[in-house]
């Protein structure tokens, strides 16, 4: 049985009775249309090159059969098939209205038999065991209302020696860069969001969840705990994000 971890019980709305899960949805509906953009501004368009990083983690597994968790607009989904090629991918999302823009950046692309997406959750995920040679997950762990079962149920599904690989925000070590880091994430950051008309506490969320998540070894550890092997962590840009990466055992 996956244990809730500190993290699963950071929220994003406060007052409000729904679950977590159903809060994240919420979110992420109401932010949608303006998500690419705010993503793209606030991180000075690095976010770009941690992805392409990520993704060329995988070149070397060839895989065919991908799945895209939390995939939300399909940023990743685009990116994996622009560098990797495969065969298919899958994207799900809990939330309706990231999956729609996604739909229409698939179309605009001319990829709607590469890449499919639809409504699904980490924590249920409606495949079979052993049916992807490897998944992905972008900026989405941290919203998992179980996190390990949810770690759990990517593995169930992947086909044995294939790999997971997660890039998430992590807390930066050094004194320096970690002031000025949660400076810009818990002021900057939701204020952007107000001009923007943007939900101010969905960024509030973004750093709360950011800076309870248990990352760099804290999480590799995790892995190991739920059963993954030949578990790693790479930082990236001092430290603000990482790469994680395991693989389902044979």
């Amino acid at each position: 049985m996956s244990t809730p971890l500190p993290h699963d019980k950071i929220i994003p709305f406060k007052d409000s009775g729904k679950t977590k899960k159903e809060q994240v949805a919420d979110m992420f509906d109401r932010i949608a249309s303006r998500y690419d953009l705010m993503n793209r501004f606030l991180s000075a368009r690095i976010d770009v090159r941690w992805r392409k990083k990520a993704i060329k983690l995988l070149k070397k597994d060839n895989p065919q059969q991908l799945l895209d968790v939390a995939t939300g607009t399909a940023d990743m989904a685009l990116m994996a098939y622009a560098l990797l090629k495969p065969a298919q991918i899958t994207g799900i999302d809990i939330s309706e209205g990231m999956l729609e823009l996604g739909r229409k950046k698939i179309e605009k692309e001319g990829l709607t038999e590469h890449i499919r997406l639809q409504m699904g959750d980490a924590e249920t995920i409606k495949f079979t065991d052993n049916t992807f040679d490897a998944v992905m997950v972008a900026f989405g762990v941290r919203n998992f209302e179980n996190l390990e079962k949810g770690l759990s149920e990517i593995k169930r599904v992947l086909k044995p020696g294939g790999r997971l690989i997660v890039l998430e925000f992590s807390k930066p070590r050094r004194k320096a860069v970690k002031s000025l880091y949660n400076l810009y994430m818990g002021i900057v950051a939701p204020q952007v969001a107000r001009w923007f008309r943007q939900n101010k506490e969905a960024y509030e969320y973004l750093n709360e969840s950011a800076n309870a998540f248990p990352d760099r070894q804290l999480f590799t550890d995790i892995l190991k705990k739920v059963g993954y092997s030949d578990t790693e962590f790479q930082p990236l840009t001092l430290g603000i994000c990482c790469i994680y990466s395991g693989k389902k055992a044979y």
